[in-house]
């Protein structure tokens, strides 16, 4: 009986052979399941610690906090609405207008060194918008908007920096305009605040987004203006738009899918550093210089186009503007002309901070006096 039980524990003792093992009681030990895991929110402040503080140097402590800090916001007044009595209100609030103010300035004076300033269509801004800030280091909040007198919103709550592509962009009364990656809508909102749609396409690839895009559209502008006529809402693949629609549009805004650096620091759900997502974080530079090429193949000869991301990297901004440009002059043998926006930045120093060196564009840094942003913005024109 002893040598049987010893017997016994030998066998149990040998390493087991697989090869005799079915096939349904194998497994394998799921290393990954051990790994620690860290938040996409925890990941994106990594990366960012790692590439901004290269890319801004000193000025990256200062950023840092005002990212991870409450984000500011502007109160877009909606020209459809009683917007006399929306701005009296807001003012009531102690807000101001920092697009009123800016132009309250004055005439624009030309660069020390330079015989004139570059030609007003460069800097020339999108008329009758209105939107409201606090002051400097003014932390307060705007209550929710409500619907009005007229059946629609009273105003549009927004990262105030967002509004200065739709400015720079320069809209003119009869404009046709084209909002390539338009929701969730709050630019799009304001290019028809401007008034100068002749007609206006509006597009995004996502249908989910697009319903989003749809409900800021009937909660804030009238029915009779949203007809199919003056307002186009599509789901269409932007990368195709040059062909499909070539040499059409005076205005185009290619306001790109990008980091969404700040709601990447504060929000796990949709936020692009999640694991999963890490290829198409990878691609995104060469999906935002495909876009930018179909939005100014879409633009006529002598019509502008606004590019912008809400992230700071350089990559996302000055390298695919210039990405964009030698594609369409190699490919195209198309001449695009990057617009000065120096003093179109001077107008609205008082309410943004800005990057001093950008070497094409314009780029609002948060700060936490003024914590707007980050928006990058680069306007060009298409010349042949």
């Amino acid at each position: 009986m002893t040598a049987l039980v010893a017997r016994g524990v030998r066998d149990l003792l040998k390493p087991a052979d697989f090869a005799k093992v079915l096939r349904r009681h194998r497994h394998k030990k799921k290393w990954a399941a051990t790994e620690p895991k860290f938040p996409a929110t925890r990941l994106a402040l990594q990366h960012f610690d790692m590439t901004y503080s290269v890319q801004f140097g000193d000025l990256w402590p200062s950023i840092r906090v005002s990212l991870l800090s409450e984000q500011k916001y502007g109160a877009l007044v909606n020209n459809f609405a009683a917007c006399d009595h929306v701005s009296a209100e807001l003012e009531q609030m102690h807000a101001r207008d920092f697009v009123k103010k800016a132009h309250s300035h004055g005439e624009l004076e030309p660069e020390s060194g330079q015989t004139a300033a570059p030609s007003p269509a460069s800097w020339a801004c999108s008329p009758n918008l209105r939107c409201f800030t606090f002051t400097r280091g003014d932390v307060s909040r705007f209550p929710p908007a409500r619907r009005g007198s007229f059946g629609v919103m009273d105003y549009y709550l927004m990262d105030a920096a967002s509004l200065l592509p739709v400015l720079a962009l320069g809209l003119q009364p009869g404009d046709t305009v084209l909002d390539l990656c338009a929701a969730p809508g709050g630019k799009t909102l304001a290019l028809l605040q401007t008034g100068c749609c002749r007609n206006l396409a509006a597009n995004d690839l996502s249908t989910s987004r697009t319903g989003r895009l749809q409900n800021v559209l009937h909660s804030y502008v009238p029915e009779d203006f949203r007809d199919k006529s003056r307002v186009r809402v599509t789901s269409w693949d932007g990368r195709k738009w040059g062909e499909l629609e070539g040499d059409t549009y005076d205005r185009v805004l290619v306001d790109v899918p990008c980091t969404t650096d700040r709601h990447s620091l504060h929000e796990e759900e949709n936020n692009i550093f999640q694991r999963s997502r890490k290829k198409e974080r990878q691609k995104l530079p060469m999906l935002q210089v495909q876009l930018l090429a179909a939005g100014l193949l879409a633009t006529k000869p002598g019509g502008y186009v606004m590019y912008s991301t809400c992230s700071l990297s350089h990559l996302q901004n000055e390298y695919v503007v210039q990405g964009a440009i030698e594609l369409l002059a190699n490919q195209y043998n198309i001449e695009v002309r990057v617009e000065d926006l120096t003093p179109f930045r001077k107008l609205f120093m008082d309410t943004f901070f800005f990057f001093p060196s950008c070497h094409v564009g314009e780029l609002v840094i948060p700060n936490l006096m003024a914590n707007f942003g980050p928006m990058y913005f680069c306007k060009m024109c298409r010349l042949t």
